[in-house]
C-alpha cells in the first residue's frame, strides 16, 4: 500500500475547504490518524482569506466559460461583461422573489383587516361552535377565541408590518434604491414599523376607528 502523501493532506488539512471525512476519503487513510498527526506537527487552518480570494476568482472565471463556451484567452472586458450577466440575471430572480412575498404579505394584511372589520361576527360564531365538555370546558373554542382576540391582532399587525419593513429594505437593495453606506431604514408610509406592542395596540385602534 502507498504511503500518505502527508504534505498534500497538510495542504488541504490547512486549507480548511475539505472536511476531515473528505480528506481521509480522498487519500485513503482514517480521520483518526489526520487528527493525529495535525495534533503532532501542530496544523492550523489557517488560509481562509487567501482560498476565499482564490475561490472568488475561480467562481468567476467558470461563471464565464459557461457564458462565453470559448476557447479563447479570457480578457478583463469579457470577464466584466460575463460576471455583469450573471449578477443581473441572480438580481432578477431576487426581485421576483422578493415581489411575491411583499404580494403574500399584502394578502394577509387583506386578511387580518377582514378579521378586524367584523370582530363581532367572528365572536358570536365561536360562541354558536361553543360545546363544552363534561367539565364544562370547550379546549377548542379557547383556542379560537385566542386566535380572534385583540393581543392576537395586534401581534399579527406587528409581525406583518415587520415582515414589511424587511420585504421593502430588501426591494429598495434590489433596485439599488438610495443605496448608501449605511442600512437605510424603509418605513411604512407615515408610519415607523419598529413597532412596540403599545403602538401596534394605537395602530390597531386607529384601523378599526
Amino acid at each position: 500500500m502507498a504511503k500518505p502523501d502527508w504534505e498534500a493532506i497538510e495542504t488541504a488539512y490547512r486549507a480548511g475547504v475539505m472536511s476531515l471525512r473528505e480528506i481521509a476519503s480522498h487519500h485513503g487513510i482514517s480521520e483518526g490518524a489526520i487528527r493525529k498527526r495535525a495534533k503532532r506537527d501542530d496544523w492550523s487552518r489557517d488560509l481562509n482569506a487567501r482560498i476565499q480570494q482564490k475561490a472568488d476568482d475561480l467562481v468567476r472565471k467558470q461563471e464565464v466559460r459557461k457564458t462565453v463556451r470559448t476557447k479563447t484567452e479570457l480578457t478583463e472586458r469579457v470577464l466584466i461583461e460575463a460576471t455583469a450577466e450573471v449578477i443581473a440575471s441572480v438580481r432578477m430572480e431576487h426581485r421576483g422573489d422578493i415581489r411575491r412575498a411583499r404580494e403574500l404579505t399584502n394578502t394577509l394584511f387583506d386578511e387580518l383587516g377582514a378579521q378586524c372589520a367584523d370582530v363581532g361576527a367572528l365572536e358570536q360564531l365561536g360562541n354558536i361552535m361553543f360545546d363544552p365538555d363534561d367539565k364544562g370546558r370547550d379546549r377548542l373554542n379557547e383556542t379560537y377565541q385566542k386566535v380572534i382576540s385583540l393581543p392576537s391582532r395586534v401581534k399579527s399587525l406587528k409581525d406583518l408590518s415587520d415582515s414589511l419593513k424587511t420585504l421593502i429594505g430588501l426591494e429598495r437593495e434590489a433596485w439599488s434604491i438610495g443605496t448608501t453606506s449605511e442600512p437605510e431604514k424603509t418605513p411604512l408610509p407615515g408610519k415607523n414599523t419598529d413597532l412596540t406592542t403599545d403602538q401596534a395596540a394605537e395602530l390597531y385602534k386607529k384601523m378599526m376607528s
